[in-house]
């Protein structure tokens, strides 16, 4: 399903899309797919003073490792096809101390939106850009262009139609890939822009952008030329064709729109900067990025290096496991700022049973097809997969819940004899039931190593 299509989509048709890639959770499904359709709701509304009024329902999700936190955010954002990206607050310093900025999330994002924009508009002029880029191969392989023959010429009429016979019948075989093996000689920028390295601190990324323009007229790009097989040459021709086209203002102000009504930023490790009893040491710094995270979600305005950014209408999601806090003791103001809050729940055997056979694209699918390529056809029996999801709930209780993952490293070590040997097996089909799991759960030498593997 396109993001187009998000406009007609109900919560509980979001919920389903969500459902064909995470288990459970509905409570946070339920929450995401609101502030979804809220979204477009809001942009139905037509008295510009009240839409703007309008800001969405943040949301909190609180819950083990690997039970479908961050993967229900990038889900909403693919359905959605929203700008989107993770940002650890672990990674964040207060203002002041040496780290990340917090407003480099909003700067992130706002790449992402312009990069997304561009790789759209570009696909909208690839054709023409293609189209142009078969003729400039072909010039440069000295195919004659009837169009450089001037109309004075004796016998004009004549040599065109034969140029142009000879000219089409040349892009026939560049087209079917005759002159794939052809070399041509291309001009390429050569960028003499020495390296410039910053240690990590707040504005840390403008100061490394203002340089760059700075000396940018001091060490200009130097053109050189390249040899390039036709299929490289016509690639390398079709992106800086299609950059010519672009209308770059028009991209900017566009994706700075996109980013400012429908980004959406999801914040992980919460629970990491939550102050702990004491108030010494670095749980000041902890609550000092709360404090500095408070105004981003509140909404304020983010200078970028393509402009100022308004967060009111960016969706914020955070997450967090809080095994040792709880989300009551984020600071009172954050909390305000995530209305809606979603507890995900542990998974139990019965859901790794669904997430190996109900999800898209699940681990067996990939598993499968992988080994197909060397001839090995896997074939899953509903006990070998019960045995699956049973080992990896056990290991999740005797040792670290690393929620689904635990199924990735089952799956991995499971099949690691198999993935080693299947170049050299020859074509052959193999059965993995209950008798082959247990026996090889019980032989395994890395049992150990197996139940505190973490992904």
């Amino acid at each position: 399903m396109s993001g187009h299509e998000i406009a007609n989509l109900t919560p509980k048709q979001i919920v389903n899309e969500l459902d064909r890639f995470i288990i459970g959770q509905e409570d946070a499904k339920k929450a995401v797919a609101v502030a979804l359709r809220n979204r477009w709701r809001r942009a139905q509304i037509k008295d510009p003073v009240l839409q703007k009024e309008i800001t969405p329902r943040n949301i909190l999700m609180s819950g083990p490792t690997g039970v479908g936190k961050t993967e229900i955010a990038k889900r909403l954002a693919q359905i959605s096809s929203s700008p989107f990206i993770k940002v650890e607050a672990t990674k964040f310093t207060e203002v002041g101390y040496v780290g990340r900025d917090v407003e480099s999330m909003i700067k992130d994002l706002v790449k992402q939106a312009i990069n997304e924009t561009k790789r759209m508009e570009a696909e909208k002029v690839r054709k023409k850009a293609e189209k142009l880029a078969k003729q400039i191969v072909l010039t440069l392989l000295n195919v004659p262009d009837p169009e450089k023959i001037s109309p004075e010429t004796e016998d004009y009429e004549a040599k065109f139609k034969r140029q142009v016979e000879y000219r089409n019948k040349m892009l026939k075989k560049l087209e079917k890939g005759d002159l794939n093996e052809k070399k041509v000689s291309i001009t390429v920028k050569s960028n003499n822009l020495p390296v410039f390295e910053f240690s990590g601190g707040s504005g840390a990324e403008d100061i490394d952008i203002s340089v760059k323009d700075m000396v940018g007229n001091l060490f200009p790009s130097s053109k050189k030329e390249k040899k390039l097989t036709v299929p490289d040459a016509l690639d390398h021709i079709v992106k800086t064709e299609s950059e010519k086209m672009l209308d770059q203002e028009k991209i900017m102000r566009t994706a700075l729109i996109w980013a400012q009504n429908a980004g959406i930023v999801f914040i992980d490790e919460i629970d990491k900067v939550v102050a702990k009893s004491s108030s010494r040491g670095p749980d000041v710094s902890r609550e000092g990025v709360q404090r500095d995270i408070l105004p981003i979600v509140e909404g304020c305005t983010v200078n970028t290096k393509y402009g100022p950014v308004n967060t009111d209408h960016i969706l914020f999601i955070a997450a967090g496991a809080f095994h040792m806090t709880s989300p009551d003791d984020l600071i009172p103001e954050l909390q305000g700022r995530f209305p809606l809050q979603a507890e995900l729940r542990s998974l139990l055997k019965a859901d790794f049973v669904k997430i190996l056979t109900e999800t898209e694209n699940s681990l067996i699918i990939q598993y499968s097809e992988l080994l197909k390529s060397d001839g090995v056809t896997l074939k899953f029996t509903p006990s070998g997969i019960d045995e699956i999801a049973e080992i990896a709930c056990m290991l999740n209780n005797t040792a670290q819940d690393i929620g689904a993952r635990r199924l990735q490293t089952a799956m991995e070590k499971l099949l690691e004899d198999i993935s080693f040997n299947a170049p050299l097996s020859g074509r052959k089909s193999l059965k993995i039931d209950r008798k082959h799991v247990k026996k090889w759960f019980k032989t395994s030498k890395n049992n150990e190593n197996l139940g505190n593997y973490i992904l």
